[in-house]
Formats: structure tokens, C-alpha cells, sequence
């Protein structure tokens, strides 16, 4: 098991486990919570020592008399300050080891999830829980843990250290401690749900301005601008009361706890100040208690409800923490993945070897989710080394078929061969590894040339990149050498650069004898789509080129044309004769 799918399985986000599962403490932050909750035990101490040099004081001692109990006093402070520094340190290392390991897993679902996944979240929404959501999950870590072990240690020591001086005392105690957790209990479902619809508002309004802001351009061509404004602005308002809603019951708690513990310390107070007036003689066990008794009992009883006011504290970033592992575990998105997508490839010569493989798909069915099927029985095959270009109506499925045979999304029936092997779950990574694919969109990252050629590729060196370069017809562009920076989505790069950049990423991967190239001249005029058309050629000798086309002049150029309407309506047409 991958270290991401441990933290994946750690944080519930595995398919086979339910989202709702509670998040687990990561490994090594017991140690830290414990040393943090033994710390807060040597309040005790500090109480005891202090409660008895005042009572040293009221019998008539000195300074001199006490010196050694302030002494001790200090050194238990300087333990309990040293202590806690070293458990939340320990806590922190681990905690944000652990949410790393959480967003790596979450981006590697991701990855995994097929483009053809219509249940994949938008881009905005799933930045919004890896960048933004994923955080609440620090808190969670930092403060429940220790929280939650320090109403273990320190409260049942606290109650048996008063009991044995005053029973009335410990029974106040006793009796308030269970109200505070219900109160929390009851608040804090309300807490959940209210976190999970703030995340998710969150998470949608950032994902419609990501949409929004890519297409601004179109939508001030249609005069939508102002709507979009307005949308968004309900958007931002809807998100403001949700983050009101949250912020009341977090303050509606903190108030409930804050009663409730100042009425328990205060009936302590009262109880012990009439017992020293000789009011009250009963809670004690047979003798009054002197002046350091009482007050070691008033020291420890707002130490008895600090555990729980950082638990109730605690409980609001558990609540925040499970809305934010509820977002994270959405991002998988259904159960639709990319075949072999964590496989790793075998190792690869630096040439190809066997020569260009040949495509054999066989009874073909494929469907999108909730849609009609695509392909009913579809048959088609590709020579080694030939140069194919798929025609059609839009809609037909051109796309659709070189997904399927680059193994992009799974096929309900029918069969895939590359180079006579199966296309399955235990080969794909290796077939594909042999595969160059240019989308209708080449997307340009901002980094250099050289960076957005090469793809941190690795074997992929300059001087790759440089003849990829030449290769692509770039060689004697001044502005696209390998160190040149470019911004994010090709900003400076016209249409037909940005293609040819495209052109020279698969040129820089010689192994990869079966290129896919979905509309490779779409939107360029007639003279820049020729040329791309003869650096596309040129660079195809020898390889296996299936395009997806509705240019008739690179069709034209191309071997071999094949209408995919035709490829699925044959079936249909024998099963009618």
C-alpha cells in the first residue's frame, strides 16, 4: 500500500469505507497529546505548593520559610511550560504530515478520476477543498486530541484530589461536569450541519467564479455580465449568512459553557467561604478544613472545567474537520476511475523497437453515464504505421473513440487491442506509456518553454527539447527558445504556436509510436493549419496517427478517412438485413 492510499484509508476517503467515518488520530500525535494532558497535571502540584506556602504565611512563617516552595513552584511551572511546548510541537509535525498526505491522496484520486466522469466536482470546488478546506483540518488535529485526553486524565485526578478533602466539594463538580458535554452534544449537531452547508457554499461560489471568470469573454460578447455579477453577488450574500449562521452557534455554545461553569466555581466558592465561617459543617470528612485546603480546592475547580472549554472549543473544529473530510472525499467523485492509473509503466527504450503498433477494436460498446450508448458494436482496425483520419457529424463520437482506444474510459463490451495486447486494467499504463495525445485544447502551464515541452518528464533533456523544437517548426521562433517564460493558458502564444508547442511535447517522446490528435487545426486560418499539417505529417513517419478531424483538407491528406458514423451504424444496418 502507497503512502497515499495509508492516508487515504486513515482519513476514510477510500471507496470501500463510508465518507461519514470519523477521521483517526495520525500516527504519532498520541505521544504529544499525552505529554500535553500530563503536563496539565502538574497544576496540581503547583496548586498544592502554593496553597501551602499561604498557609505557612497565616500561621505566622516568614519568607524565608516559603523560599523552597516558590522554588518548587517555578520548577513545576518551568516542566509544565516545557511539557506542553514539546507535545504540541510533536502534535503539529504530525498533524500537518498528516493533512499533506491527505491532500496528496485527494489530488491523486483526482488524477485518477476518467475525463469522461461526469461526476468529477468542477475545478473551483475541488481547489476550494484541497487549498482552502482541507486546512480546517489542522485545528481539528491540533486541539480535539490533546482536548479530549486531558478530559480523560485531568479531571477524574482533579475530583479524587478534592474528594479526599471535601465530598460536597467534588459532588458540585460531579454534578455539573455532565451538563456542559450535553449541552455541546446538542449544539454541536447543529454545528456540523451548519459547517457542511458553509464549506459548501464555500466551495460552490468558488467554482462558479473560476467558470465564470474563464469565460468572460463569451459572456461579454452575449451582454451577460451584469447577470453574472448579480448571481455572484446572491452567491457572496447566501455565503455571508451561512458564515453568521456558524459564528452564532459557535458564540451560543461558548456562552452555555461559560454558565455553566461559573455557576459550579461559584457554588465551590460559596460552599468553601461559609464552611470557613462555620456555616456549614457538613460535606467534609469529620474536620474543618483549613485556609490551604480551601483554597487548593478553589484552585483546582476552574482547572476542572479549562479540559472542558478546550473540548468545547475542540468540538467546533471537529465539526469544521468533518464538513472539510466530507468535501475531500467527494472529490472521488464516483466510482468511474482511469484505468491503470496507478500502475507505473515498465521501463522504456529511448526508440521504439517493435515499429508502430497496430489498433483492433472488436464489438465496441460504449455510453456515457445516463446517456444512450455511443457505440453499439463497433468494429474498426488500424495497420501498423498508418495514417488515419476520423470524420464525421459533431456528436458522432470521434473523440469518444480515441478516449477509448488511449484507455482514457472504460468500454461496457467489446474489445480494445494495441499491438495485439489486450487494453485492461493491468495493461494500460503500458500501452499508454507508448501514446502521445493532443487534445482540442493543448493547455499551457506557466513555466518556460523548455518546461512545457519537456513536462518534468523524465530522460527528456534540453537538447530534446531543442530538436523537438525544430521537429514542431518553433526552431526559429525568437520568442518560444526552451528558457522562455510563458504564462498561465499561453498568454503571448497565437493558435497555431500553441499547437505546434503541443506538437513538440509528443515530439520529445521517442517511444511513443501511436499518436491520437483530436482536431488538431481547429480554430486556425487556412495557412497556419497548413503548415501545422505539414510539421504534424512530417513528425508522424513511422508512427501510427489516428487524428479526429472535421478539417477536409487535413482528411485529404491523411491515407486513410474513416467516417465514425458509418463504423457505428454498420452493426445496426446487418442486424435489419
Amino acid at each position: 500500500m502507497s503512502r497515499f492510499e495509508a492516508a487515504g484509508t486513515r482519513a476514510g476517503l477510500t471507496r470501500d469505507r463510508p465518507k461519514t467515518e470519523p477521521l483517526g488520530a495520525p500516527p504519532g500525535s498520541r505521544a504529544g497529546a499525552l505529554m500535553v494532558a500530563g503536563a496539565s497535571l502538574l497544576w496540581l502540584g503547583q496548586a498544592a505548593v502554593l496553597a501551602w506556602a499561604v498557609q505557612r504565611l497565616v500561621e505566622g512563617g516568614d519568607w524565608i520559610d516559603v523560599i523552597w516552595l516558590a522554588t518548587a513552584y517555578a520548577v513545576l511551572g518551568f516542566v509544565r511550560a516545557s511539557g506542553e511546548a514539546w507535545g504540541n510541537r510533536r502534535l503539529f509535525v504530525a498533524a500537518r504530515r498528516y493533512v499533506s498526505e491527505v491532500r496528496a491522496h485527494a489530488c491523486t484520486a483526482l488524477a485518477c478520476s476518467s475525463p469522461f466522469n461526469r461526476e468529477r466536482p468542477a475545478s473551483g470546488e475541488a481547489a476550494s477543498a484541497i487549498g482552502e478546506q482541507a486546512d480546517a483540518l489542522l485545528p481539528w488535529l491540533l486541539r480535539y486530541e490533546p482536548a479530549r485526553w486531558r478530559v480523560a486524565l485531568v479531571l477524574p485526578v482533579i475530583v479524587l484530589a478534592i474528594v479526599g478533602l471535601s465530598w460536597a466539594a467534588a459532588l458540585i463538580l460531579i454534578a455539573a461536569a455532565p451538563l456542559i458535554p450535553l449541552a455541546m452534544m446538542l449544539i454541536g449537531w447543529r454545528a456540523k450541519a451548519a459547517s457542511e452547508e458553509h464549506l459548501r457554499a464555500l466551495g460552490g461560489m468558488n467554482g462558479f467564479l473560476l467558470d465564470r471568470l474563464r469565460g468572460l469573454s463569451t459572456l461579454r460578447a452575449l451582454g451577460a455580465v451584469d447577470a453574472t455579477a448579480q448571481r455572484l453577488r446572491a452567491c457572496a450574500e447566501d455565503l455571508r449568512q451561512r458564515t453568521m449562521r456558524v459564528l452564532r452557534i459557535a458564540f451560543l455554545s461558548s456562552a452555555a459553557l461559560e454558565l455553566f461553569s461559573a455557576l459550579a466555581v461559584a457554588f465551590v466558592a460559596v460552599y468553601v467561604g461559609f464552611h470557613l465561617l462555620g456555616q456549614i459543617d457538613i460535606g467534609v470528612w469529620g474536620r474543618r478544613l483549613t485556609l490551604g485546603e480551601a483554597l487548593f480546592i478553589l484552585l483546582l475547580a476552574p482547572a476542572f472545567f479549562e479540559p472542558l472549554r478546550d473540548l468545547s472549543a475542540a468540538w467546533h473544529d471537529k465539526a469544521a474537520g468533518h464538513a472539510a473530510l466530507e468535501a475531500l472525499a467527494e472529490l472521488h467523485g464516483g466510482s468511474r476511475s482511469l484505468p491503470g492509473a496507478m500502475d507505473d509503466p515498465v521501463a522504456l527504450p529511448s526508440t521504439p523497437t517493435a515499429g508502430p503498433p497496430t489498433v483492433d477494436i472488436k464489438t465496441l460498446r460504449f455510453k456515457y453515464d445516463g446517456g444512450t450508448p455511443v457505440f453499439e458494436a463497433a468494429d474498426l482496425h488500424i495497420e501498423a504505421g498508418e495514417h488515419v483520419a476520423l470524420v464525421g457529424a459533431s456528436g458522432a463520437g470521434k473523440s469518444t473513440l480515441l478516449s477509448v482506444i488511449a484507455g482514457l474510459a472504460p468500454v461496457i463490451s467489446g474489445t480494445v487491442r494495441i499491438a495485439g495486447e489486450l487494453l485492461e486494467e493491468r495493461s494500460a499504463a503500458t500501452l499508454r506509456s507508448r501514446m502521445a495525445w493532443v487534445g482540442q485544447k493543448p493547455h499551457v502551464f506557466s513555466g518556460s518553454v523548455g518546461d512545457n515541452v519537456a513536462l518534468h518528464r523524465p530522460g527528456v533533456s534540453r537538447c530534446d527539447v531543442s530538436a523537438a523544437l525544430r521537429l514542431a517548426g518553433l526552431g526559429t521562433v525568437a520568442h518560444l527558445t526552451p528558457d522562455v517564460p510563458l504564462g498561465e493558458g499561453g498568454v503571448g502564444l497565437s493558435g497555431g504556436e500553441a499547437v505546434r508547442l503541443a506538437l513538440a511535447r509528443i515530439a520529445a517522446m521517442p517511444h511513443a509510436d501511436l499518436w491520437l490528435l483530436d482536431e488538431p487545426t481547429a480554430h486556425l486560418d487556412s495557412d497556419t493549419a497548413r503548415a501545422v499539417i505539414d510539421s504534424l505529417l512530417c513528425m508522424a513517419r513511422g508512427r501510427t496517427l489516428v487524428v479526429a478531424t472535421h478539417d477536409r483538407a487535413l482528411a485529404a491528406r491523411i491515407g486513410r478517412v474513416i467516417d465514425v458514423g458509418h463504423i457505428n451504424a454498420a452493426p445496426m444496418q446487418r442486424r435489419a438485413a
